[in-house]
């Protein structure tokens, strides 16, 4: 049995204050989300479903939302008797997604320490209890999160010498959830395969059958959900990999994820990494996979920090073995006592650094703020009862934080069309207007000055600026971000 000590504590506590202070989420974490909150409250109503009134760009898996919905339900039923609205129901989930990621952590963790030691784990917990990124996005409905416990499982397996169960989940990663990690996940079992720690009758023998099981359960599932013959992740690759279409949201130098994305994410950890190559060389089995998959990787122009996640905590190791090492000598010379000391003392920059970006993602949400914001002057209004209300949410509000755990009204009707020309009868019609704006002045908004009046400015992240003088020894810059219209004739 896995005992629970104040590190593994620590992790939880630190993932779920993250949890609370960022609430809501982004366009990328929607369709997860959304469908979460289908499977909850439509059940087998699949017209009522969002995906299929608002489809997306690609189609991703339901396989993941259905597991995560099934095991948060009993929570938010009980919570729904005791009157909790909807919104809660959308931390719970959130939750529950973290405890599936955090329970593949601790396997992780627990072949850590088999290999390494028991001093190295601690300082694997130390170190990620201080950073920012892999604990934020623990609870962050992503296909890449939804991978991520698997992928956490999978290198568990790995490091325990379990190489079928490495294969079997490894492939539901790959095939449901995330193509790329054939990369990362392959590279490995190239590895294993050049020192013959996995024989080719292994390989075969596992290969085949879970590559089949896999695809023909998402394959089966997802075409129920979709109302199409699909497999929604090999559509994702065709659109990514081989149309390069991803290209269209942005592209990034093909060495931004070792400049930037990975001393990010990793802190001031990040210089520890080739000192823990240095003092153990087991460490070359870990890393040339981790930075092998990102080197590949760079090659796709479109570049996101979460596309990278799963090799934060493999590098992290490294950096582990150097804090280890240094602290276990500290006692043999005045140097290196003081060199000890000053090296960990680098956890508290990695603290600061976390707070800071927490604060700064704490404004990231405009869209799910205005919600709120619109359900508090509604209630002010006495009219949030009605069933003649309607909101209109226009792309930029739906973008940065509303979903349908946000839509708290069940009498109000919800709409998000994004081709209702800006102005026309249609949009004058709406009994309240979501509108990504920084001003009331704004094109956007002025067509509207005779039919709505402006209620509320809902304000967001624009810059940080220094202030040395101060502590953090900078400021968050807000501006307007989304306006808040109601119609004139409400009643």
């Amino acid at each position: 049995m896995v005992m629970v000590t104040g590190l593994d504590f620590a992790v939880l506590v630190v993932m779920l204050l993250h949890l609370l202070v960022c609430p809501y989420t982004k366009v990328e974490e929607s369709f997860n989300l959304q469908a979460m909150h289908d499977i909850l409250y439509h059940g087998f109503s699949l017209s009522q479903y969002d995906h299929l009134e608002f489809p997306g760009v690609v189609p991703r898996s339901f396989l993941g939302p259905f597991v995560i919905s099934t095991v948060s339900a009993p929570l938010v039923w009980t919570a729904r008797l005791f009157g909790a609205s909807k919104f809660f129901s959308q931390i719970v989930v959130r939750a529950c997604l973290g405890f599936y990621v955090l329970m593949g952590f601790r396997a992780f963790c627990t072949a850590i320490q088999s290999n390494f030691g028991r001093s190295v784990k601690r300082w694997m917990l130390l170190l990620t209890v201080t950073q920012f990124h892999l604990l934020f996005y623990m609870t962050r409905p992503l296909p890449n999160v939804m991978a991520l416990g698997l992928v956490f499982l999978a290198l568990s397996y790995w490091l325990r010498q379990r190489y079928g169960r490495f294969i079997w989940t490894s492939g539901i990663a790959i095939i449901v959830f995330r193509a790329e990690l054939a990369l990362f996940l392959g590279l490995i079992l190239f590895m294993e395969l050049m020192y013959h720690r996995v024989s080719i009758f292994t390989l075969l023998r596992n290969v085949f059958p879970a590559g089949a099981v896999v695809l023909v359960t998402t394959f089966l599932v997802d075409s129920i959900f979709w109302k199409r013959w699909l497999w929604p992740e090999g559509e994702v690759l065709w659109f990514n990999v081989v149309l390069n279409k991803s290209a269209d949201y942005g592209t990034s130098p093909f060495l931004w994820y070792f400049y930037s994305a990975i001393p990010r994410a990793l802190s001031c950890s990040t210089l520890l990494i080739p000192v823990g190559f240095y003092f153990d060389r087991r460490l070359l089995t870990l890393l040339f996979p981790a930075l092998g998959f990102v080197f590949l990787y760079s090659f796709l122009p479109h570049k996101e920090l979460r596309f990278i996640i799963y090799t934060f905590p493999v590098l992290n190791i490294a950096a582990s073995c150097a804090m280890s090492r240094i602290w276990l000598n500290r006692s043999k010379t005045p140097l290196q006592w003081v060199t000890a000391h000053l090296v960990a003392c680098h956890l508290f920059v990695n603290v600061f650094i976390s707070v800071c970006f927490l604060y700064v993602s704490s404004h990231n949400y405009p869209g799910g703020v205005a919600m709120h914001r619109l359900h508090e002057l509604a209630q002010s209004n006495a009219h949030s009862n009605s069933e003649n209300i309607s909101v209109h949410i226009d792309v930029y509000t739906a973008q940065t934080g509303v979903s349908r755990f946000t839509q708290l009204e069940s009498l109000w009707q919800y709409n998000k069309t994004e081709d209702l020309p800006p102005g026309g009868e249609a949009m004058k019609q709406f009994s309240w207007l979501l509108i990504g704006a920084n001003s009331e002045k704004s094109k956007s908004v002025l067509p509207y000055s005779a039919t709505h009046e402006v209620v509320a400015k809902v304000e967001g992240y624009n810059k940080l600026q220094l202030a040395w003088t101060s502590v953090p020894p900078f400021k968050v810059i807000t501006g307007t971000k989304i306006i808040i219209l109601k119609k004139r004739n409400i009643t």
